[in-house]
């Protein structure tokens, strides 16, 4: 049975080609099916791909740099991922990372030090959260070995590594799918971690105003989107998010100290 490529049509956003509508357009992008179209549908990659430059043109969206098909092994879409003792990169832009991924489910490829690595569903999360795009080629992305050696360790044993929490292999924790739509939103590919800052500052001013209200959903709603910008703003300065929150815990769990007029002060303060 040959396989069915979908060119869909997200009104006054994109056009764009798929293999699976529910995951790639409604599991990832977050568009239901009364918020997009399929313009065509065919087994022929070859032309669907020309047709999806075509009516970006036509549609005056940003067009693709490279076609579909350049993206995609005809014969068993493989990705020619490139290994080497630091690093294994993707041959792929990061912010169409997690598309690649899910089309190479199973894919496995050899590192000297560390064995069999394999693109798994439970793994995915990892890489996308730990890609960082590659300083010689935008349209390339890497992971560092070793630590997707780690990670894979950590998931089939029960480790007491006090990060376990982050990289659970059940399901995406909220870290991860808040970077995979602000991949899919280009704050990665576009975005300055100055202006995330100054976004910061807004939403915080917004948690005070709602605090001062005794506002308690406002209160949620402001200390969300602060969580959301400070992941995003950490992802665009190379780090993730509960890297941070893990550093900032190894620092104050032993500390001591007591309350004085509301406020926690640490022992060498007093």
């Amino acid at each position: 049975m040959k396989e069915i490529f979908y060119l869909y049509h997200i009104p006054g956003k994109k056009i764009g080609i798929t293999r699976n509508l529910k995951d790639r357009v409604t599991r990832q992008q977050g568009y239901t099916a009364d918020e997009y179209e399929v313009l065509l549908t065919s087994d022929d990659i070859d032309y669907i791909s020309d047709k999806e430059i075509e009516l970006q043109k036509s549609y005056g969206y940003k067009v693709d740099r490279q076609k579909y098909n350049s993206l995609t092994s005809k014969k068993n879409n493989n990705m020619k991922i490139n290994v080497t003792e630091q690093t294994t990169t993707f041959p792929v832009p990061i912010a169409k990372l997690k598309g690649r991924l899910m089309d190479n489910i199973g894919l496995k490829w050899k590192h000297p030090e560390f064995g069999t690595f394999e693109i798994t569903k439970e793994n995915i999360p990892w890489i996308l959260s730990n890609a960082k795009i590659s300083m010689y080629n935008s349209q390339r992305c890497y992971i560092y070995n070793k630590a997707f050696y780690v990670s894979k360790k950590l998931n089939t044993t029960n480790s007491t590594y006090p990060n376990k929490a982050f990289y659970s292999s059940n399901e995406e924790n909220v870290y991860d799918l808040i970077r995979s739509w602000a991949t899919d939103k280009g704050i990665y590919r576009s975005g300055d971690a100055r202006t995330q800052f100054v976004k910061l500052m807004e939403e915080a001013g917004e948690l005070a105003q709602a605090i001062l209200k005794n506002d308690e959903p406002e209160v949620v709603d402001a200390i969300g989107d602060m969580v959301v910008v400070l992941t995003n703003l950490a992802k665009l300065r190379g780090h993730n998010i509960e890297d941070c929150i893990t550093s900032a815990y190894d620092v104050i769990k032993s500390r001591q100290g007591k309350m004085i007029n509301g406020t926690f002060v640490k022992r060498e303060s007093l």
